[in-house]
């Protein structure tokens, strides 16, 4: 019997054009949060410390945040096409993110997309600086490990996934997957572990590169 068909996608730099978290930490933060990436770039901390100490510095409201990704994000070329295209086929869609849920799901509905299904950092505001937390499928929190939590989660229900990122972290849970495409840093990281990746520049791609499966 063939398997039902999860497409498993990353947001930032994947479904848009750049890294809407990072460009908020820029207008943002009252601090050096690039030191902190910098250290979880270097594996000494997990992406989870990484988005706590990083927001921690950010005293701005929801509205002013989304006020700045409103008005810079690029949406990549191919996203209604490959949305329209799942919903065809009946294959489920699901964005599965390092980000925050706020922004993702807003630029998302702004898009008239805010029906897709997503799996991202929650995050609660306060007066002395964003709190993130991760939480997994079994409502407990990670500090790591987030996006491979929800890849096995859907192989145990059966599905077939097809893994579609542009980062670092995209490529451990991406080696679970039945087929990746991959862009930027992943496909680096593809390549460097011998994992076989199919390259994309917009998801158009993705939409011919499915029908090709």
């Amino acid at each position: 019997m063939r398997l039902a068909m999860l497409i498993q996608c990353d947001f930032d730099g994947t479904i848009t054009e750049e890294d809407v978290s990072f460009m908020l930490l820029d207008a943002f933060a009252q601090g050096d949060w690039r030191e902190w990436l910098e250290h979880y770039r270097q594996n000494k901390i997990s992406v989870g410390e990484f988005n706590t100490r990083a927001f921690a510095m950010v005293k701005a409201t929801r509205a002013e945040l989304l006020e700045v990704a409103r008005d810079k994000v690029r949406l990549r070329a191919g996203l209604h096409e490959l949305v329209s295209y799942c919903r065809r086929r009946g294959f489920r869609l699901v964005i599965v993110s390092n980000g925050l849920d706020f922004y993702i799901t807003a630029i998302l509905k702004d898009a008239g997309l805010g029906d897709i299904e997503v799996y991202a950092a929650k995050t609660r505001f306060h007066r002395r600086g964003l709190k993130v937390q991760y939480i997994g499928p079994d409502n407990t929190p990670l500090l790591s490990g987030f996006k491979d939590a929800y890849t096995k989660l859907f192989l145990k229900q059966g599905y077939r996934i097809i893994y579609v990122g542009n980062g670092p972290s995209d490529v451990a849970p991406a080696v679970h997957a039945h087929h990746v495409f991959a862009r930027d840093g992943m496909l680096d990281g593809c390549r460097e572990i011998n994992l076989k990746c199919t390259p994309f520049d917009d998801l158009n791609d993705i939409v011919r590169g499915l029908e090709s499966l």
